[in-house]
């Protein structure tokens, strides 16, 4: 940065890779999301923290942790980017609609897909987009992704190697759901569910699991009394008063706003599940423009 006076404009590429930062906890992974040489991306953060005259982040062998500073920071920054991602996807989305209607094939997690992707996606379709959406398992779909089968991926693990090219889009707050009216109005251990039936998105209930060790700090041990590979039917399940489970809130969050559904195990340190953006090395403008509108759609979820 120069010391001449600036709206900011000059600086948007630093700013950009600050929040990628800031949402990776990374430098490494920020880079390889924004396709930067890790130096690159290292050397602009220390620019930003120059120009600034005091650190965004504290540097650790696993990756990063953001200062009080820097998640002010990013808490000012992260809407204007989105609104910027929003616009650009309104203004490419007709130049896309009149490139004899590209066909963009994504896929993920079936209730996300529905309930985010498929809303956060309609102008694309309505520029002239073909949208082709398959829902399925992460491994399967990444297979599909290497294959040329797909062309984005939204993935609730990270892939391995480098032949793909892997994102944070969103941090899933993962929360303990009962059903409205029922004996149980908070859990604090475990003991509090003795008797009560747990209701499962798979038999080795990973959600549930990833809740119990963060907020009990111990193992499930209790298998689940009903299991259905779909986080809407479970949430379909809990609200009719069949058991508790655990939900990304963005799925249950209308539920508990409109009393179907009790928040059982309110914390400021709730358990997360981070999803990701995946992608084959340079994708083309209808993928950017369609990972740009979901990044604006699950901003809020942080």
């Amino acid at each position: 940065m120069s010391d001449r006076r600036t709206d900011g404009l000059d600086d948007l590429t630093r700013w950009r890779t600050f929040l990628a930062v800031h949402q990776s906890r990374s430098i490494s992974g920020a880079a390889r999301a924004l396709g930067l040489a890790q130096p690159s991306a290292s050397a602009q953060i220390s620019a930003l923290e120059a120009a600034l005259g005091q650190p965004l982040f504290e540097r650790h062998a696993r990756g990063v942790v953001p200062t009080a500073y820097a998640d002010e920071l990013a808490g000012r920054l992260a809407a204007p980017f989105a609104a910027v991602g929003s616009a650009l996807v309104d203004t490419l989305g007709p130049v896309l609609g009149g490139a004899a209607h590209p066909l963009l094939r994504l896929g993920g997690p079936a209730e996300l897909l529905a309930e985010v992707a498929a809303p956060a996606l309609a102008p694309l379709v309505r520029d002239g987009v073909q949208l082709q959406i398959t829902p399925g398992l992460t491994d399967d779909l990444l297979d599909a992704l290497r294959d040329g089968r797909l062309d984005l991926v939204i993935a609730t693990s990270r892939p391995k190697g480098r032949s793909l090219r892997a994102e944070p889009l969103a941090d899933e707050e993962l929360v303990l759901v009962g059903p409205a009216g029922g004996s149980l109005t908070e859990v604090r251990s475990p003991a509090d569910l003795a008797g009560t039936a747990l209701i499962a998105y798979a038999a080795d209930v990973p959600l549930l699991r990833r809740f119990w060790r963060h907020a009990f700090a111990v193992r499930l041990e209790v298998a689940p009394s009903l299991t259905v590979p779909d986080l809407r039917a479970v949430r379909a399940a809990v609200v009719a008063g069949a058991g508790v489970s655990v939900l990304p809130r963005y799925l249950a969050q209308r539920d508990l706003v409109e009393g179907r559904l009790l928040d059982l195990h309110p914390s400021d340190d709730p358990p997360i599940s981070t999803t990701y953006l995946v992608t084959r090395g340079d994708p083309p403008a209808a993928t950017r423009c369609a990972a740009a509108a979901l990044r604006a759609a699950t901003r809020t979820w942080g």
